[in-house]
């Protein structure tokens, strides 16, 4: 494989055709407004805010996948927090869960830095891109299976536009679910989510490994360990080709 140049955005940069698409596609994302429960509680929000970011904009809108666009390796997260992704405008980014997942991926060699607070902080990701099955901060961090489904053919078309995919590392049980889902025909019914938990499929497609969501309900209550996530990249890491 040859080696990527990563621009500070942690995009890499790519012909004009192939921009065009990834702009076209992000400006489907940002301004989707298919599920109205989404669109009032994201706007409502960005207005009421937390007090500790009473003094930030926030981004408040549907929230593009971010990364190397040239990845080996997907991963594929839940949804934007509340006042995470969706005042930041960028995944994982802005709250606890893309602190722990951001120094993970520093550690194991797929980011430049641990540090993730905001658009213009300086992270590049090599080899990485980072995605969501459902692209708008839901209450309660719950998605609703209709919400996820409309939200599909926005990862579809994600990985339309990345043919360099080897692997996926789905963040939490519902991430996991959906990327089944999407290799319905290739994966055998028998695959159930837990952590660690690594498919192989069929065809020539993605092998796809589990790992419990970087949410703080499990990082502070010990179901997920720092070293039980570093074993997830590591793992990653080793069966990239």
């Amino acid at each position: 494989m040859t080696s990527d140049i990563i621009t500070p955005d942690g995009l890499n940069p790519t012909g004009s055709t192939e921009t065009a698409d990834w702009t076209e596609l992000n400006r489907q994302i940002t301004t989707c407004r298919l599920c109205p429960r989404l669109v009032e509680w994201r706007e409502s929000v960005a207005v009421t805010k937390r007090r500790a970011y009473h003094d930030c904009d926030y981004w408040g809108r549907p929230v593009p996948g971010f990364g190397d666009r040239r990845a080996r390796l997907l991963v594929v997260g839940l949804a934007p927090g509340a006042h995470g992704s969706n005042r930041t405008g960028r995944m994982f980014t802005g709250d606890a869960s893309g602190e722990f997942l951001y120094a993970a991926l520093h550690r194991t060699g797929f980011a430049n830095q641990p540090i993730s607070t905001d658009m213009h902080d300086g992270l590049a990701l090599q080899g990485v891109f980072i995605t969501a099955v459902a692209r708008c901060a839901p209450p309660d961090n719950r998605p609703l299976p209709g919400e996820i489904r409309n939200c599909r053919p926005f990862l579809l078309k994600e990985m339309a536009l990345m043919p360099h995919i080897q692997g996926i590392v789905a963040l939490g049980q519902i991430a996991f679910n959906q990327i089944a889902t999407i290799f319905n025909d290739s994966i055998p019914k028998s695959v159930k989510f837990s952590h660690g938990a690594l498919v192989e499929l069929k065809d020539g497609l993605p092998w796809l490994l589990a790992s419990y969501h970087p949410s703080r309900q499990n990082t502070q209550t010990g179901r997920l360990t720092q070293d039980m996530f570093d074993q997830i990249w590591s793992t990653a890491r080793n069966y990239l080709q």
